[in-house]
C-alpha cells in the first residue's frame, strides 16, 4: 500500500477512536460521577477536561502519523508543559487564570448558586455565583448585573460565603 493511503487509515482509525471516547466519557464518566453525589457544574467541568485530554492525544497522535518527528513532538509538548509552568507563578496573564480555575474547582468552597461576597477593602462585591469558567467567575447582583472577576484575582481576595446552595444535581 501507498504511504498515504496508510497515513489515512491510521487518520480515520484516531479519529474514530476520538468520537468514541468522546461519547464513553459523556455518558460512562458523567454516570459515575452522578453515582458518588457530584454537582451538576463540577461534573460537567471534569467531563470537558477529560474531553481536552483526549483532544491533545489524538492531536499528537494525529500529528506522529502524518510525518512528525518525535523530537518535534516533544518540543511540542515540552513547550506546553513549560507554558502551564509559567501559568503557576504569572499572576496577571491568562494562563493563571486557567490554573486558578483549577485551584478554584478542586479545593475552593465557593460552588454555583452561592451566594457569595468578596472583601476588597476598595470595592466590595456581594451577588450569586452564576458561572466559573475557565477565566472569570460570574456574580449576579441583586440589581440584574453580571460582574465577572478573574480567577486569579478571586484567589488574592477574601471571600465570604453568605448562603450555601444545597443542590446535588
Amino acid at each position: 500500500m501507498e504511504t498515504h493511503k496508510i497515513q489515512i487509515i491510521e487518520t480515520i482509525i484516531v479519529l474514530a477512536g476520538y468520537i468514541i471516547t468522546h461519547l464513553i466519557t459523556k455518558t460512562f464518566v458523567n454516570n459515575k460521577l452522578i453515582q458518588i453525589h457530584l454537582q451538576r457544574d463540577r461534573r460537567k467541568m471534569i467531563v470537558k477536561s477529560v474531553h481536552l485530554l483526549s483532544f491533545l492525544a489524538a492531536t499528537i497522535m494525529l500529528s506522529a502519523i502524518w510525518g512528525l518527528k518525535q523530537d518535534e513532538i516533544a518540543v511540542f509538548v515540552g513547550t506546553i508543559l513549560t507554558a502551564l509552568g509559567i501559568a503557576f507563578f504569572a499572576q496577571w496573564s491568562l494562563l493563571s487564570n486557567i490554573t486558578s480555575s483549577l485551584l478554584l474547582f478542586f479545593n475552593h468552597p465557593i460552588k454555583i448558586g452561592d451566594k457569595v461576597k468578596v472583601l476588597d477593602k476598595d470595592c466590595p462585591v456581594e451577588g450569586e455565583v452564576s458561572d466559573l469558567t475557565y477565566f472569570f467567575i460570574h456574580l449576579k447582583t441583586e440589581s440584574g448585573e453580571t460582574i465577572t472577576i478573574p480567577n486569579s484575582l478571586l484567589l488574592q481576595k477574601s471571600v465570604s460565603v453568605i448562603e450555601k446552595k444545597m443542590s446535588l444535581k
